[in-house]
């Protein structure tokens, strides 16, 4: 569960804790006081999209905690399976800072990814925002609904739809790509054969590139280079060597008389022999390291061949070797296309049987999951004053296969008597939206274990007798999970195990949202506000007792 949340410099909130307990906890305030702040930074630390001008504008930073409570087994499991960091007594943290345009997400005190958020916030807790019961208007929301509440049983049987589709959909587009008539066939042949003779003529070899690449600039530059080796070859064979010869003489005369001399001749002996392996050296470079104007345009056109192909066939050799492999195989595909493509309509032809029977165990799945479901709205609606309904839901199926199958899923209800069932987007009010979602959402927790709903006002469209049975399912729901709940129903109100109130305060020239846990006196002059309204009477006062009272026989029943 959702032991606390601590919002900073968000909005009109400077700082804020707030300690969350288990059943149903309750946050009212007037219009305007801060209430969306709070759901807002909730969303952006689950990894929702920053609100522009969200953080204070005379702070640095804006920053939201949320510390989870974690018990369930299973929930630590499947956070485990996320890599999510480790915790600590089944304690998780989640943040976000918000520095400028940018944001820093972590779980635990790591940095993850917004998406690791989003997975993970998903096992702990579903948030209900403002209008999110205009989300049933769409059929196509219907099968997500539907798969959700049943995902222990259906998500094997749409792993194995989405694998057999992969295949039928990679054999269906190969077989669309392949199939052409006598003269698109003829115009594929030519070109293939045009490519396959250029490469295979091209005789490449691999590293060539490089070789001839150096080649080439040895023999671009080969002028230049052999007047410097020449001059070169003169200097030491005309000079130096003279000058050394004529030292190792000197030297040789004198050694006799000091064996340092000895040493000192040595180096000049190799000081010569050097000089003559240069020598040497030059002559041989001279004499096989030139090339004819002949050779050079040879060297030159084989480079442009090379470069060539390249070019068009692959950034490497190796690429443009492997293409004319590929080649080789596609030109021979097509050459015997139709054995090719009598091949691949069988396995298409089973690929397709496979899907479709794995299409129709989904379905049969979903179908009997279908209907579990629609008995628990069903139930669900009469606890929320829906006195003569009838819930279902009608599976149509789709003309193309997809990777969710053939299913096309849709909920309908009648809520009167004699009246025929009809698509949900036909005939609920907004108030029935916001009942038959709150319905939804008690399913849906039950079937997913989360611990923690928060509602953003579900109550909308509705009031009087419908109010107190929507407050009474909402406090039966807080028996098994925790709730929290925004809300302007007094009779919702009334029903809460821990009540905040969420107002706005000035303080030194700076309006700030302030949230504060009212007592129990506190909580009647709240749920007479409610009432009231403006003017606070002793008739509302009383009013407000009786209505807590009531609310408080209703949990023990």
């Amino acid at each position: 569960m959702l032991l606390n949340l601590h919002i900073k410099n968000m909005a009109l909130i400077d700082e804020i804790d707030i300690n969350f307990a288990d059943n149903l906890n309750i946050l009212t305030g007037e219009t305007g006081a801060g209430k969306s702040i709070v759901i807002d930074s909730i969303m952006l630390a689950l990894g929702g999209k920053v609100p522009k001008d969200f953080v204070r504008k005379d702070a640095e930073y804006g920053l939201v905690e949320l510390l989870f409570s974690i018990e369930d087994e299973e929930t630590l499991r499947r956070l485990c399976e996320l890599s999510v960091p480790e915790m600590t007594d089944g304690e998780l943290v989640l943040s976000r800072k918000i520095i400028g345009s940018r944001s820093v997400s972590k779980i635990n005190g790591e940095t993850v990814t917004l998406a690791r958020v989003r997975e993970a916030a998903g096992l702990l807790l579903d948030l209900h925002a403002q209008h999110e019961h205009q989300s049933l208007l769409i059929p196509g929301n219907h099968l997500k609904l539907l798969d959700r509440y049943g995902h222990e049983t259906l998500d094997s049987f749409k792993q194995k739809v989405s694998e057999y589709y992969k295949e039928y959909a990679k054999l269906k587009n190969e077989l669309s790509a392949n199939t052409m008539n006598e003269e698109e066939k003829k115009r594929k042949l030519d070109l293939m054969e045009f490519e396959r003779n250029e490469i295979a003529g091209a005789a490449l070899r691999p590293g060539e590139d490089e070789e001839l690449e150096a080649l080439y600039k040895k023999a671009s530059n080969s002028k230049n280079i052999n007047e410097s080796v020449s001059a070169a070859y003169r200097y030491t064979e005309d000079t130096a060597y003279d000058g050394v010869d004529r030292a190792l003489r000197e030297m040789t005369a004198v050694s006799e008389f000091d064996e340092e001399l000895q040493s000192m001749m040595d180096m000049l002996a190799t000081v010569s022999d050097l000089i003559s392996d240069f020598g040497r050296s030059a002559r041989g470079y001279l004499e096989y390291n030139s090339f004819s104007e002949e050779e050079f345009i040879q060297i030159e056109e084989r480079l442009n061949t090379v470069n060539h192909l390249k070019a068009k066939y692959g950034k490497t050799i190796e690429e443009v070797l492997l293409y004319g492999k590929n080649l080789e195989l596609q030109y021979d595909k097509l050459l015997h296309q139709e054995q090719y493509l009598q091949n691949l309509q069988g396995k298409l032809a089973d690929a397709e049987k496979k899907l479709e029977q794995a299409c129709r165990d989904l379905s049969r799945e979903r179908k009997r999951i279908a209907a579990q479901l629609s008995r628990n709205i069903t139930e669900a609606l009469v606890d929320l004053n829906f006195m003569d309904v009838r819930f279902d839901m009608v599976f149509e199926k789709t003309e193309h296969y997809s990777a969710e199958g053939m299913d096309y899923p849709y909920f309908i209800i009648s809520t009167n008597v004699g009246e025929d069932m009809k698509p949900l987007w036909q005939v609920a009010s907004g108030g029935e939206l916001s009942r038959i979602m709150l319905a939804m959402k008690s399913c849906l927790a039950d079937a997913d274990k989360i611990e923690t709903l928060i509602f953003d006002e579900i109550d909308v469209g509705i009031s009087g007798r419908t109010a107190q049975m929507v407050a009474e399912k909402i406090h039966r729901i807080g028996k098994n999970h925790q709730i929290i709940c925004i809300t302007h129903l007094p009779q919702i109100a009334a029903m809460a195990n821990h009540h905040y109130l969420i107002e706005k305060q000035v303080n030194n020239g700076k309006t700030i949202t302030h949230i504060s846990k009212l007592d129990s006196q506190q909580e009647i002059k709240e749920l007479a506000r409610l009432i009231g309204g403006v003017e606070i009477t002793d008739t509302v006062i009383q009013s407000a007792k009786e209505m807590k009272e009531l609310a408080g026989k209703a949990k023990v029943n």
